[in-house]
């Protein structure tokens, strides 16, 4: 990790991201301050957490949706936000969310089940934390932290 500017981490990723949201008629939208502060991170790393977290909020969010990235600094770190107005995931599911090779119906062939796995070992090994907020038929919210440099 070495001190990156993070709003320009996050709008890479959304640049990258955008023709897939595009695709899929959804609106894919960031709340990102220019004077964000510097975070300790492997820059390609974090875009691949922000790629997991999009990419599921694309496969889920049914056409029409909106997708939202933001960014706020707090206290020591950066929280990242990506929300989603998908279908939302159901209670007893979200402790499971972050496991390996786990999916919410094992006849979805949408994925294998190791991004968020993934997710959540970048940003721990980050030095961050990675959480999820749900409602059904509400869409979901990811959060994410990274240190500030």
């Amino acid at each position: 990790p070495r001190p990156e500017t993070m709003s320009a981490v996050i709008r890479d990723a959304v640049e990258m991201l955008r023709p897939l949201a595009d695709a899929q008629s959804l609106a894919l939208e960031s709340e990102i301050p220019d004077d964000l502060p510097k975070v300790l991170a492997d820059s390609p790393r974090i875009q691949q957490v922000l790629s997991n977290l999009v990419g599921n909020a694309i496969k889920f969010t049914p056409r029409g949706g909106h997708i939202t990235l933001s960014a706020k600094g707090e206290s020591q770190e950066v929280r990242v936000e990506v929300i989603d107005t998908g279908p939302g995931i159901p209670p007893d599911q979200l402790p499971h969310i972050f496991g390996r090779f786990w999916q919410g119906r094992t006849s979805d062939t949408r994925g294998i089940g190791l991004g968020l796995a993934i997710a959540r070992g970048i940003v721990e090994a980050h030095h961050g934390r990675i959480w999820v907020e749900s409602r059904v038929g509400e869409g979901s919210a990811f959060y994410f932290t990274v240190p500030m440099a």
